[in-house]
């Protein structure tokens, strides 16, 4: 029996070495590096995803990772994803890959920056070393 198979794009605290990881870890059964269409904002220790013309023509690198339907869900509850036409913290989207047009799926998204500071950087990780990396950067706060 064929077990269904989702596709999601990550690109924040879901990332191998992030501190959500664990969340999907041991769902992961396959992984490929990924850029779509977007912009990040910085919401402390995780990022939002904006996209549509809030995004400005930037993007997002991250991974596209594909999970059975247990992975889809453990993501949906870190997510505060309770459905289509439901009261989300995230919406999850169709995506596509910028540099791989055949390369689609699910994606955790915000519909605007909720006063959030903007992320000036195109690959969560590099931007979080760097803040920590400042001298009253988040290390203690």
């Amino acid at each position: 029996m064929q077990t269904e198979r989702y596709r999601v794009f990550i690109y924040g605290s879901l990332l191998p070495g992030m501190s959500n990881h664990i969340v999907v870890s041991d769902y992961i059964e396959a992984v490929v590096p990924g850029r779509i269409e977007g912009r990040l904002v910085d919401c402390g220790a995780y990022p939002a995803l904006i996209r549509s013309a809030k995004a400005n023509g930037r993007s997002v690198r991250g991974l596209w990772i594909e999970v059975g339907r247990a992975g889809l869900a453990a993501m949906d509850a870190l997510e505060q994803f309770g459905g289509i036409e439901e009261t989300n913290d995230y919406e999850r989207v169709w995506a596509q890959d910028l540099d791989r047009p055949e390369q689609a799926g699910w994606v955790y998204v915000w519909e605007g920056t909720r006063g959030f500071p903007d992320v000036r950087a195109d690959f969560w990780p590099d931007y979080w070393l760097d803040e920590l990396r400042k001298p009253n950067g988040r290390i203690g706060r």
